[in-house]
């Protein structure tokens, strides 16, 4: 395997490893919550004024999708819908006091997972930093330009192309 190789797979690794130990301690806390659910009233409480359209492009899927889970939310009493006096039109969603009490127990959970990988971030230095940085948004930049290269437009929340 060359080096390349050995980047991308380690990257697979760590995302896929951070991946499952989270998960299985946030299955443990959070049991009675899918990830998407716990995962949308963080978007929720985190960007005011959230709508479909937003829920939609910040998770890559369709409006439809988000109508659906924020319907599960509210029915769970975890979410709750408003509407603006101005803009009667639109309908934008607000942790309810449940919804609140989930979300801290998730960024809780976030926080002890910082500390616990805290002792390997600790012996990086600013310029192992710098120079993971600069790894990071040029392979991004190569992605947004691969992709761009396909005509998809994946900020829209879906992809039609696929």
């Amino acid at each position: 395997m060359n080096k390349e190789e050995q980047v991308l797979m380690g990257f697979w690794d760590i995302f896929n490893k951070r991946i499952w130990l989270d998960g299985f301690k946030m299955k443990a806390s959070l049991k009675d919550y899918k990830p998407s659910e716990v995962h949308c009233m963080e978007y929720i409480e985190k960007n005011a004024d959230s709508n479909v359209t937003k829920l939609a492009k910040a998770f890559y899927i369709t409006r439809s999708a988000v109508s659906k889970l924020t319907k599960k939310l509210i029915e769970k009493g975890l979410v709750e819908s408003y509407q603006k006096p101005d803009n009667k039109k639109e309908i934008y969603f607000r942790l309810t006091k449940q919804g609140k009490t989930i979300n801290k127990v998730h960024e809780k959970l976030h926080k002890e997972f910082q500390e616990r990988d805290r002792v390997v971030f600790e012996q990086i230095t600013e310029e192992q930093y710098d120079s993971m940085l600069n790894f990071v948004e040029k392979y991004n930049r190569h992605l947004d330009a691969e992709i761009k290269k396909l005509g998809v437009d994946i900020t829209s929340g879906y992809c039609d192309k696929l």
